[in-house]
């Protein structure tokens, strides 16, 4: 399709018109969206009148304290959690984990040996040949064994700040009998 006379002067009115590309490439026929993009870039038209559709455009309204930085919460996160103990002299000391059972070579079990009642804790890296499951009875209702329920599923740890609001009571009661003492 070549751009002729007559189909450059209707498309710079139907854009004047405010039409957007996909109308006018419709008016025009044989001609896509972008090959009217494409037109009018190398025109250079910019200026379009407004439609009706534009006019309706409601202009959202500011919030007064959008720009106002956020405040800081004293439940921030600094920083990565998996080496914040590194930072932290006060955080509690790295436990190394229970040492796995040993479990002897007739017991192990593959992925193809497992049964609905066998543990399936594994063990080993998966890519090396001596990975296998743990494979002794499971506990009912887990898909684990009891030794290997215990260090999967384990109670929540009390968390610090509440430890720390806990122990406030305590400090300042001591402070008290203290100043008593004294006096």
């Amino acid at each position: 399709m070549a751009w002729t006379d007559e189909r450059v002067e209707l498309l710079k009115k139907l854009w004047g018109e405010g039409l957007s590309a996909s109308q006018i490439a419709g008016r025009l026929g044989s001609v896509t969206r972008n090959a009217v993009i494409g037109k009018v870039h190398r025109l250079g038209l910019s200026g379009r009148a407004t439609t009706s559709r534009m006019k309706s455009h409601r202009p959202r309204a500011r919030l007064a304290n959008a720009k106002r930085p956020a405040a800081k919460s004293r439940f921030a996160q600094l920083g990565n959690p998996a080496l914040r103990a590194l930072y932290q002299p006060d955080s509690e000391p790295y436990v190394s984990p229970i040492e796995d059972m040993v479990i002897p070579l007739a017991e192990r079990k593959t992925i193809q040996t497992l049964v609905e009642c066998s543990c399936r804790w594994p063990i080993g890296d998966p890519q090396l040949a001596d990975f296998h499951f743990c494979g002794k009875d499971k506990v009912p209702g887990l898909p684990y064994c009891e030794f290997h329920a215990r260090r999967a599923f384990q109670p929540p740890q009390a968390r610090r700040r509440d430890r720390e609001v806990s122990t406030i009571p305590a400090i300042a009661k001591t402070v008290a009998n203290t100043d008593k003492e004294t006096v």
